[in-house]
């Protein structure tokens, strides 16, 4: 090779080692961590992170390829969330995405510094997790599940398909869920509807099967199922429950709809696991998410059983009907 040709190839490859340095920076490897409250063989979580990797797969974050996910399911109990927060955050990672209040809970505690992404989460001021939705302020930000105005719109449809409606129980885990948050809006906006509002926590399954046998006891009483690690991980205990005891029941999650409860209003799950991954992309990208407000959900829905609603004896009213934007039979 002459004197020439060698200079020229070396100025080439000086050129392009930039460029090939950038590509091999881009595509290294990130680290996060994830945890759910719920069970990983529930495919309730495994359809919202299917959202959630779809929202990093849009935006250039590919599993396997520039990004590692350390998974950790608690399995509907509280008691395993802090040891699996612990495992996360002894492998370093760069943020943590997780779901609900117990998990955002412990890892506030356990950590002031590492990033966290949170869904499911209904009361994020006053769990103190957050010092305002527009300026979070720590190191904790993500999507807000429901205000506590929605309690009324449950109450609401609770009392349209069922007119004699006169009672209803509030059944949640406090543990598991910021049940005092639900509760007072449902005791504020009950009377308007003439209906009594019966608080029911509950714990575990044989809490649930005791406090829904005594209330239905009493006529003309009814179901409100707020989001809840614990219900959720029972849904078939409490659907099964409902249909026993002729209770007509509003659930937040489509999924026990779809296990034969009777109607549903809320958030579109997957579409809100995918919203939280756009502030995934931010903070890998080196956001603050101090600095990031927490989002409200952006597609809501409403799902209707009739077959359900024919074995209670319940007319659906064409209002609710048309309302649904599903209706299984």
């Amino acid at each position: 090779m002459n004197r020439r040709a060698f200079i020229t190839l070396l100025g080439g490859a000086a050129a392009a080692w930039p460029l090939a340095a950038r590509a091999q920076q881009a595509e290294r490897m990130r680290r996060i961590g994830m945890l759910s409250i719920q069970a990983e063989a529930d495919l309730d979580i495994q359809a919202r992170l299917d959202g959630f990797r779809h929202g990093l797969q849009a935006l250039g974050w590919v599993e396997g390829r520039n990004l590692h996910i350390d998974y950790r399911f608690a399995d509907g109990r509280a008691d395993r969330v802090q040891p699996l927060a612990k495992e996360l955050i002894a492998l370093k990672p760069e943020l943590i995405f997780t779901q609900g209040t117990p998990a955002v809970a412990v890892l506030q505690r356990e950590s002031r510094t590492l990033p966290v992404v949170f869904v499911n989460v209904s009361d994020p001021i006053g769990s103190g997790f957050v010092a305002s939705l527009a300026r979070p302020g720590g190191n904790l930000t993500g999507v807000l599940q429901y205000e506590a105005s929605i309690t009324g719109k449950w109450l609401a449809m609770l009392k349209e398909i069922s007119p004699t409606l006169v009672r209803a129980a509030l059944v949640a885990n406090p543990k598991t869920t910021p049940f005092p948050y639900f509760q007072r809006a449902a005791l504020a906006l009950a009377p308007s509807l003439a209906i009594e509002v019966v608080a029911s926590p509950v714990q575990d399954a044989s809490d649930i099967e005791r406090a829904i046998e005594s209330f239905a006891r009493v006529p003309n009483g009814g179901l409100v199922l707020p989001p809840d690690g614990t219900t959720g991980a029972h849904r078939d205990l409490i659907v099964g429950l409902a249909a026993r005891h002729r209770l007509p029941a509003v659930y937040s999650l489509r999924t026990f709809v779809e296990d034969g409860g009777l109607m549903s209003y809320g958030a579109d799950q997957a579409d809100m696991f995918r919203q939280a991954a756009g502030y995934v992309d931010r903070i890998l990208r080196g956001a603050d998410p101090a600095g990031l407000p927490v989002q409200v959900p952006v597609k809501y829905e409403t799902i209707l059983n009739l077959k359900t609603a024919k074995a209670l004896d319940l007319a659906v009213p064409p209002g609710l009907l048309v309302a649904a934007d599903e209706v299984i039979e």
